[in-house]
């Protein structure tokens, strides 16, 4: 007997099987700082929804045995954007009942099971659309889609049972503003970064002999670890904001988002410069000699040449800065900053798993669209840029 053609779909699919009979799908407490009970997927979902589930699991474990066809891949991505549908839509379900009749103060949770077989899911996707090649059209057209249905469903308060969403109805106010301030953190940090760093990176490109020392202390920056370098910024900004009030009146402090964004400066430096300088270096020697000869000015030359050419790479460096900032945001409610960090931090001190989720999850979500957006442009840039 041959064996998978696709592995990875198999591996996927065995993964959320064994998730799904050895854990939990859904967890019952009686309150939101309890674990509560497992409960089985089986007895989470009702009939058709277990064998719709059941299915789609036993066809894409049957997919990876056959030949991964373009007509193969487009089903393999229905079926699994079809299985996490269905998932979602047990575990509100699921919710929606055992809400009826129990205390206010009860809970329901996601259980390990629900978190790896929806991930597994996912993951099959990903892996369809890279088998296929994708163009960023087809992945922005699933991506919405998917988006789409979780929101209608959402809309009509499918899961307002689960725990996550009754801690977000309590606090739906502060969440919005604590949104908009972590990406206000994030892209006050970017803005600075990209002026900072690619004349930085211009330096090192056009000055080889600067080049050792730039990258040298932009990787030493990289070494300190983040929640000291937030530290270490409380004392130096605290002593500015004193002897400058003008700072001072603008929110320059020891405490707040100035140390944030800061800090997210200096970490982003080192992914921007050294991109940067890599798309310049990139460049073609004899198009500049051309280009010389042709009496453009080294501005002209830039604007023109290096920079439409190496724009993939810059901006290849400019998605692990947004995506990195927006890790390390969360990080900045240590010191003041707020964000979706202090949901994080607010959790971890109530031992609340929801309230943690409530922070954690929007800031993987956001970070992913982050990187999904700059792929996009990526691609873009560089199918602009071959003849």
């Amino acid at each position: 007997m041959s064996g998978p053609r696709n592995p990875v779909l198999l591996g996927l699919t065995v993964a959320a099987a064994v998730a799904i009979a050895a854990t939990g799908f859904v967890g019952e407490a009686p309150n939101r700082l309890v674990s509560g009970r497992p409960i089985a997927l089986w007895d989470a979902v009702d009939g058709p929804t277990l064998a719709c589930i059941a299915a789609l699991g036993l066809a894409l474990a049957a997919a990876a045995f056959l030949r991964q066809s373009r007509r193969l891949l487009g089903m393999t991505i229905v079926g699994a954007a079809g299985l996490l549908l269905l998932l979602l839509y047990g575990a509100g379900e699921a919710a929606t009942s055992l809400a009826v009749g129990a205390s206010p103060a009860a809970r329901t949770s996601l259980g390990p099971a629900f978190w790896i077989a929806s991930l597994c899911a996912a993951l099959a996707i990903i892996d369809a659309l890279q088998r296929l090649d994708a163009r960023p059209l087809l992945r922005l057209m699933v991506a919405l889609a998917a988006i789409g249905l979780i929101g209608v469903m959402a809309a009509h308060g499918l899961f307002d049972s689960l725990s996550i969403m009754r801690e977000y109805a309590i606090r739906r106010a502060s969440f919005a503003a604590e949104f908009g301030r972590h990406c206000a953190l994030v892209f006050g940090a970017l803005v600075p970064a990209v002026a900072i760093g690619v004349p930085l990176g211009l330096l090192a490109a056009r000055r080889p002999r600067r080049r050792a020392g730039i990258f040298s202390a932009l990787n030493l920056l990289q070494t300190i670890p983040s929640v000291a370098m937030f530290g270490l910024l409380i004392a130096p900004l605290s002593a500015l904001a004193v002897s400058v009030p003008a700072l001072g009146a603008i929110g320059v402090r020891g405490i707040g988002a100035a140390p944030a964004v800061v800090a997210l400066v200096l970490y982003s430096l080192l992914p921007v410069v050294r991109n940067t300088e890599t798309g310049i270096a990139a460049v073609d020697p004899a198009v500049i000699e051309t280009a010389i000869g042709m009496g453009m000015t080294p501005r002209q030359i830039f604007w023109r040449i290096e920079l439409p050419l190496g724009l993939p790479v810059f901006l290849a460096g400019l998605r692990i800065v947004m995506v990195q900032a927006i890790g390390l945001a969360v990080v900045a409610a240590l010191v003041g900053a707020g964000g979706l960090g202090s949901f994080v931090f607010q959790g971890l001190g109530q031992y609340a798993i929801d309230l943690i989720l409530l922070g954690a999850l929007p800031t993987i979500f956001l970070a992913l669209a982050a990187d999904f957006a700059m792929r996009l442009l990526i691609t873009l840039a560089a199918r602009r840029r071959s003849p």
